[in-house]
């Protein structure tokens, strides 16, 4: 297996090499320092995985992909240090990603996706994925700012600022607004991912908060929290969620 590793800082490409090199199955690793070197490279050596830092000076991830063409780009692992709404693109997205920096074991977990999508992949939908992902980070979405709840006849529009916390119901998730809870028919992974990451903050998998709405939390049992809210409500965080609900707890000095 051949692979270029693309990015315009040395230490990088260094420390992505010594991973690359742990792999059996490759027997030849190329570099490019920029995007040019990497369109020229792919159409000249062919090799069968490009690992591509999506921003690059000059010419980028995209511009690379767009010079080459999506249907000839041969499979890629993109390498981000881009914030987090770039990481939700790539989390929705076919195409895996790794995030600066790269740590051994998610190199390893995302080389061999790769692999097995190249095997199994049909058609040009890697390509069109490979775009898509790309045109998503450069013009990143807006976060939603509104909701247009139905209640029969009528149709409520509520900003996302009033919210104080979203709970799960099977399809539905439960708006709480104070003393008011409106029922929105979509599931609360899909409304996450519409949401401004540094507005509101997931502690279960069935609760996400409004971070401005939280007052205090107190350390529970097992790494868990009880967050109280403005609104005097109280929720456990699950277990898996402990470590995103400690950042809130450090001052940023």
């Amino acid at each position: 297996m051949k692979v270029l590793i693309v990015d315009d800082e040395p230490l990088a490409r260094e420390g992505v090499r010594m991973l690359v090199s742990k792999e059996s199955c490759v027997d030849a690793i190329v570099e490019a320092r920029n995007g040019s070197e990497a369109v020229a490279l792919i159409r000249r050596e062919s090799p069968d995985l490009v690992l591509l830092d999506v921003q690059m000076p000059q010419m980028d991830g995209l511009a690379v992909v767009e010079a080459v063409g999506p249907g000839k780009m041969p499979a890629v692992i993109f390498i981000t240090a881009h914030d987090r709404y770039a990481i939700r693109a790539f989390e929705i997205s076919a195409v895996d990603y790794l995030l600066k920096p790269v740590t051994e074991e998610r190199f390893r977990l995302a080389f061999e996706r790769v692999r097995v999508r190249t095997r199994t992949a049909l058609g040009d939908d890697p390509a069109r994925q490979m775009l898509s992902l790309l045109e998503s980070i450069s013009n990143p979405r807006r976060p939603l700012t509104r909701l247009a709840i139905r209640s029969g006849e009528r149709i409520l529009f509520l900003s996302i600022d009033e919210v104080d916390w979203l709970e799960a119901e099977q399809n539905y998730v439960r708006i709480h607004t104070g003393s008011v809870t409106h029922l929105l028919h979509v599931p609360l992974n899909t409304l996450e991912s519409l949401l401004d990451p540094e507005a509101f903050l997931r502690i279960h998998r069935s609760y996400i908060v409004n971070m401005k709405r939280i007052k205090q939390l107190w350390s529970a049992s097992h790494g868990q929290y009880i967050v109280e809210l403005n609104s005097g409500d109280r929720l456990t965080s699950g277990r898996t969620y402990s470590e995103r609900i400690r950042v809130l707890t450090s001052n940023p000095f």
